[in-house]
């Protein structure tokens, strides 16, 4: 088997399960010589695939940048991957269920870029000029690998298992926050479910936007002006199931919440 022909078997077993609500079993399990590299080439092929349904990127994540999201999922470094159409959900709104395999819900401060930001290279102050506003955001994740069972070659491979994402209205330059040190609690079902700061993230949320452009930059990728980037979660995912109300206190950047139905 070509190169070429393993990546596109594997994209295309991840695309499946994406329709069919079945998860597979881990790459790396099933093929324990496969690289990051590979993992990338795997996730890019599923990306181009979209593009051509009409779905695109209209933005970014950073994934496993915290502590507590190392240690739940077992990896020892960030991952990246894109979020296309079809991934956003007005903020307050409710979502099935149904449509998703195991879900679980993030906290994470965000970015919306003013500016093309274009690596390898870019500086943590590049970054900062490249940012246009700070909004609380929620990330869905979930895995089309069976039970959660992945590496990190398969996060990667799984588009660093994203699933959707909720941006908050609220909108505020970067200058006017400190974002190391901004709280952010989260609830479920008005109970508390886990907290954090900015500084969970990398030292800075900041960090994993310099991360991200330098690693995708390696890849030829520029990040786009008016794209939303989502940097990592400041605590441990929250699984969620029918019923559930998820709410995200972000301090000066408001709350956001999302709901799910059976």
């Amino acid at each position: 088997m070509t190169e070429q022909t393993m990546i596109r078997m594997y994209a295309d077993q991840l695309a499946e399960a994406y329709v069919s609500g079945k998860p597979i079993d881990p790459l790396s399990e099933t093929d324990p010589g496969l690289t990051i590299d590979d993992a990338y080439a795997i996730q890019a092929a599923q990306i181009r695939d979209w593009a051509t349904s009409g779905r695109h990127v209209r933005g970014y994540k950073v994934g496993l940048t915290s502590l507590a999201m190392q240690r739940q999922l077992g990896v020892d470094q960030p991952d990246f991957g894109y979020l296309v159409d079809g991934m956003y959900h007005q903020p307050g709104s409710v979502v099935s269920i149904g449509s998703f395999i195991a879900p679980r819900i993030e906290p994470e401060i965000a970015f919306v870029l003013g500016a093309d930001l274009s690596g390898p290279g870019v500086t943590v102050e590049e970054a900062r000029r490249a940012v246009s506003s700070v909004v609380g955001a929620l990330e869905l994740i979930d895995s089309r690998i069976v039970d959660w069972r992945i590496s990190l070659i398969d996060t990667i491979a799984d588009n660093a298992s994203s699933a959707g994402v909720v941006v908050g209205h609220t909108a505020l330059p970067l200058e006017s926050l400190d974002i190391e040190a901004l709280a952010v609690t989260l609830a479920k079902n008005g109970e508390h479910a886990g907290s954090g700061t900015g500084a969970a993230v990398l030292g800075s949320p900041l960090n994993a936007l310099v991360w991200l452009a330098n690693t995708l930059g390696t890849y030829g990728v520029t990040l786009k002006a008016g794209s939303v980037v989502i940097p990592g979660s400041v605590c441990a995912a929250v699984p969620v199931g029918a019923g559930d109300t998820i709410t995200a206190d972000f301090g000066p950047l408001g709350s956001v919440s999302l709901s799910f139905s059976s």
